[in-house]
């Protein structure tokens, strides 16, 4: 069976829990951010294992589950973890739950993550809005034989992040009185945290967050034609970035993502109101 097979049987399966609605909202949610599905009315939970060939996460602060609920008079799916390259996945393991979503019908894509931060002065906890990304993983999620039922061969990728979609979180922000920055992220395969100097190469091509996920989903998306979002949660300085770097735990980032839920889930919903 092809990719694209598989992920139209899980797109299935998404439908089935939606009772037949085509949801309006896509929502990824990154390390310790699926507590923002506890705004879902109406939600109906599976976990991933009960979905079509859905790939599962073993990562702590992964839920592994597929949530689909209305936000705001929305329907919206949410699915509270994600898989990584660095857990020996495939990038089409990793893309897959992006290409059941585009397949089910759902037309934006939010993306979330936890991420360091590279820019030196921002508190823990504060939500950046990407505005674009660099992809530092060595890999591309489109290498290989092109299905033209997913997307063109050679998709633009010069508006990745809808500048509508941002101005719209930039506003909810504003209204929740949310404090929020916006830049760039890069995504880097991990598992191990970056050096220093790492770091100061990040810093000096642009780069705003660091992070291991995001950028593969968000290229897929966009090949799907998707209209995307992404939000990152500045979990921890990333080494060497300046006052607060030191040694780096994921407990840590977790429990700061933790502390930003209701931030976030604020953001989203002004998000949805505005669409």
């Amino acid at each position: 069976m092809n990719d694209y097979n598989r992920a139209r049987d899980a797109a299935d399966g998404l439908r089935t829990l939606a009772g037949g609605e085509a949801p309006s909202i896509g929502l990824i949610l990154g390390s310790g951010l699926g507590g923002v599905t506890e705004a879902l009315r109406d939600a109906v939970v599976t976990p991933y294992d009960r979905l079509p060939h859905w790939p599962v996460s073993g990562v702590a602060g992964h839920d592994s589950r597929a949530v689909v609920g209305r936000l705001r008079g929305r329907m919206v799916v949410a699915l509270s973890g994600r898989s990584h390259v660095y857990e020996g996945q495939s990038l089409s393991a990793v893309t897959f739950a992006v290409r059941a979503l585009g397949l089910l019908g759902v037309p934006l894509l939010v993306l979330t993550n936890s991420a360091g931060s590279v820019r030196p002065g921002l508190p823990l906890g504060t939500l950046m809005i990407i505005d674009d990304h660099v992809n530092l993983m060595g890999m591309n999620p489109l290498c290989g034989p092109n299905d033209e039922r997913f997307g063109p061969r050679f998709p633009d990728m010069s508006d990745v992040y809808s500048a509508r979609l941002r101005a719209i979180a930039e506003r909810a922000a504003r209204a929740a009185g949310v404090p929020v920055v916006h830049g760039v992220y890069a995504a880097l395969t991990g598992p191990s945290y970056e050096t220093p100097a790492e770091i100061r190469y990040l810093r000096t091509i642009g780069v705003d967050a660091v992070g291991m996920s995001t950028v593969p989903e968000a290229i897929v998306a966009r090949h799907m034609g998707l209209e995307v979002l992404g939000i990152s949660c500045l979990t921890n300085v990333a080494a060497g970035a300046g006052p607060g770097s030191g040694p780096l735990d994921h407990r840590d980032v977790i429990e700061v993502t933790r502390g930003a839920l209701g931030s976030l889930t604020a953001v989203l919903e002004g998000v949805v109101e505005q669409l």
